[in-house]
């Protein structure tokens, strides 16, 4: 109950910051600059007589984090030192980035669970693979061979039909084709002022080596395709590419990379 009320304090304390930045926004850059030295005199007074400030409180720590990306604050700082303003930074991106960060996949629903151990039980000869096509094809119930591994009821899988999944086969194809792979996935980055950026990255999946990387603040199908034609220009005659569902990677695009002579595959679970 304390924590939630700390919380609490803390927001209202910045939105009344917030609500005081508006009026003075609006304005006179002559006015504000008067009151800044004027403000400056102050602060210097109190300094020469070596006034102790009061302890900050969370709420002051997050302003002075807010308002310094707005501002040259390295030479306006004067309560604390340089390097405990960047520990409270990086405080702040922690919590930030926890609350942004999503949790793994959820639990399939117990009836599902269920139902997988039930097929593989009354159908020894079925490999998860042919379990997750039935689910997908005659109950509209959308699970990867991987996910029907998860939940499958033997524990030595060698011993059946059922541990013939798709994950062996896999990695035998990787194995025979990985001079002909490439593959390219988004990753978020952060930046000082938690603005999110999203980083393309295609890799020849053979050698591990990074062929493409580009950064933008909105991805598009589009901009993802020109990625693509800068990279795959033909020079290597790569024949397959992997990429996950997200919906940035649109029908048009494949369409337009098989076009290039390049063979799509969306494999879910590749890098999920």
């Amino acid at each position: 109950m304390r924590d939630v009320r700390a919380i609490i304090s803390t927001v209202f304390a910045v939105l009344c910051d917030l609500a005081g930045f508006m009026p003075m926004a609006l304005r006179s850059r002559a006015s504000l600059t008067a009151e800044n030295l004027f403000l400056r005199k102050q602060l210097a007074f109190y300094q020469e007589h070596k006034v102790k400030p009061k302890p900050l409180t969370d709420a002051d720590r997050l302003a002075l984090v807010l308002w310094s990306g707005l501002c040259d604050w390295k030479h306006a700082l004067v309560v604390v030192k340089p390097d405990t303003l960047i520990g409270w930074h990086r405080k702040s991106f922690g919590l930030f980035w926890r609350c942004k960060s999503r949790p793994g996949r959820p639990p399939l629903r117990r009836e599902v669970r269920e139902l997988i151990a039930r097929m593989a039980r009354e159908n020894p000869t079925w490999g998860q693979m042919r379990v997750a096509a039935e689910l997908w094809l005659k109950l509209d119930i959308l699970v990867s061979p991987r996910t029907v591994r998860k939940y499958w009821p033997w524990k030595d899988d060698d011993d059946r039909r059922g541990g013939r999944a798709s994950s062996q086969h896999w990695v035998t194809f990787v194995r025979n084709h990985a001079d002909a792979i490439v593959a390219c996935d988004f990753m978020v980055a952060v930046t000082a002022k938690f603005q999110l950026l999203y980083v393309f990255v295609l890799l020849d999946l053979g050698s591990r080596r990074i062929l493409h990387c580009n950064v933008t603040a909105h991805p598009t199908a589009e901009w993802t395709l020109q990625q693509f034609r800068e990279t795959l220009s033909g020079e290597r005659p790569y024949r397959f590419l992997i990429h996950d569902r997200d919906s940035i990677f649109s029908a048009e695009l494949d369409q337009e990379l098989v076009d290039h002579t390049t063979r799509v595959s969306g494999f879910h679970d590749s890098y999920q």
